[in-house]
């Protein structure tokens, strides 16, 4: 199974499941974007320069997946999941038994998922922690950070290489969208979200790109200016 990937300036909007569009960072470094499942979610592949790729949720549709990284001619040495939920980790067994990669996961979140963590992230002060990652992704600065309050202790990775490219990355599972946080149980964890993402992601440069676990991008710069409509739109 060969899958089309269409090469594009920036991350936009895909309309169909198994879509797939892929950025060059530089320096044969790429990221790769597609979505799959009934939820639209989002994965995301961080191809380095030497063929290896991490794989950020392993969502759903594992054929789909693995088929990508075939298409370009790379190895998923990585998987990262972003939190616990089930529409996140539906392929997680099957990427992971296929390709031996190394599974990194959110330290509180860790126990309700399908498959067994190799390294988990993630502390209440938030300070960001390096990747320890299988693959070679050399000149890349790949950290996690724990974001509470949409599952007990979700992490994002935040992902920065002035060699490859420019501006940073964060991918934030379901954490933060176009105009919110991601969805909580009560007002308690709404806050809880809302001031670790504010704390944690929108204190990022401006320009800094958001990928979420569905739907489009946006920046740090975009959703800073809203953080107070938030707050007082409340839960």
């Amino acid at each position: 199974m060969t899958v089309e990937i269409s090469t594009v300036p920036s991350i936009g909007h895909l309309e169909e499941p198994r879509a797939t569009q892929a950025v060059d960072l530089g320096a044969g470094a790429r990221l790769i974007h597609t979505t799959v499942g009934k939820m639209d979610n989002n994965c995301w592949f961080l191809a380095a320069p030497s063929g290896d790729l991490l794989l950020i949720d392993a969502a759903s549709d594992s054929e789909h997946l693995l088929a990508v990284a075939d298409s370009v001619d790379g190895k998923i040495t990585d998987v990262l999941t972003t939190h616990q939920h089930a529409d996140h980790v539906q392929a997680l067994e099957e990427v992971l038994q296929t390709t031996g990669a190394r599974h990194h996961a959110p330290r509180k979140d860790a126990e309700s998922l399908p498959a067994p963590s190799d390294e988990v992230y993630g502390n209440d002060e938030g300070t960001p922690e390096p990747l320890r990652l299988a693959g070679d992704f050399a000149g890349m600065d790949l950290t996690a950070v724990e974001l509470r309050g949409h599952t007990p202790g979700g992490i994002a990775v935040l992902a920065t290489a002035p060699e490859f490219f420019s501006p940073a990355r964060a991918f934030v599972g379901d954490s933060l969208f176009p105009g919110g946080v991601g969805k909580t149980n009560d007002d308690g964890a709404f806050m809880q979200l809302l001031d670790d993402v504010n704390e944690r992601i929108l204190s990022l440069p401006l320009e800094t790109v958001v990928h979420p676990g569905h739907g489009d991008s946006t920046t740090v710069g975009t959703e800073l200016p809203k953080v107070d409509e938030w707050r007082e739109r409340g839960w």
